[in-house]
């Protein structure tokens, strides 16, 4: 199986006198679902960073789509991008943009036709319950909300890696099942990569997972 991220001796900073990841080496299979968990400071989100190319490793290596990260150019990554799709805990959506328009974004960087787009904007739109917003601008809806209309601009361009970083961290237990079940279904009928990460694995997940979990600057996996 081929491998969509390889790290090896990955160290990882913000500044030069304190490593938050300390030299972890792990690979991830492509099309599987993978869960980070730690205590919190453990760099779960900084390593997360590290993958879609936020922060780039301070020492060893960190392949991801066969690109090594440690050396990457801004063109090559923002080509690496578009194969990506990132669930943020705080969101990152244009609230000067409506949700149909946040959901476009990654469609149209990848050259998708406007109708083509708007024709997939209407199905996400459906898929994660939020066709009756339609014209709605982010700030008009409530934080469950706002993470289902991320939750479908990061699944908009069919990625091959998804990246959610506490995707369901402050919801209500709607929304917290409509992101479940999307993610899995991006794995499963997508055969999307998907990595997640949380303080708590949800019961009743019918995907099979691994959990890899961050302490103290390292990393194990937890059967």
């Amino acid at each position: 199986m081929d491998k969509v991220i390889i790290a090896r001796d990955l160290k990882l900073s913000y500044n030069d006198s304190e490593l938050i990841i300390n030299g972890i080496s792990f690979h991830i299979d492509a099309g599987s679902f993978v869960f980070i968990t730690g205590a919190s400071g453990s760099g779960k989100s900084t390593l997360l960073k590290s993958m879609y190319g936020a922060l780039k490793p301070a020492s060893g290596s960190l392949v991801v789509g066969g690109v090594e990260l440690a050396s990457i150019n801004s063109k090559k990554l923002n080509l690496l991008r578009k194969h990506m799709g990132i669930v943020f805990q705080d969101y990152k959506l244009v609230k000067e943009w409506t949700i149909e328009k946040n959901i476009m974004l990654p469609l149209l960087i990848n050259g998708y036709a406007k109708n083509v787009a708007q024709q997939q904007v209407d199905k996400l739109l459906k898929h994660v319950r939020l066709n009756h917003q339609v014209g709605k601008y982010p700030l008009e809806l409530s934080g469950g909300e706002q993470q289902r209309v991320a939750m479908a601009r990061a699944l908009a361009h069919n990625p091959i890696l998804i990246l959610a970083d506490e995707p369901t961290g402050n919801l209500d237990e709607y929304s917290s099942g409509l992101i479940w079940g999307l993610l899995e279904g991006a794995n499963k009928q997508l055969k999307s990569t998907v990595i997640v990460v949380t303080h708590h694995i949800p019961k009743n997940l019918s995907v099979n997972y691994r959990h890899l979990h961050l302490d103290h600057g390292g990393i194990r996996e937890i059967d």
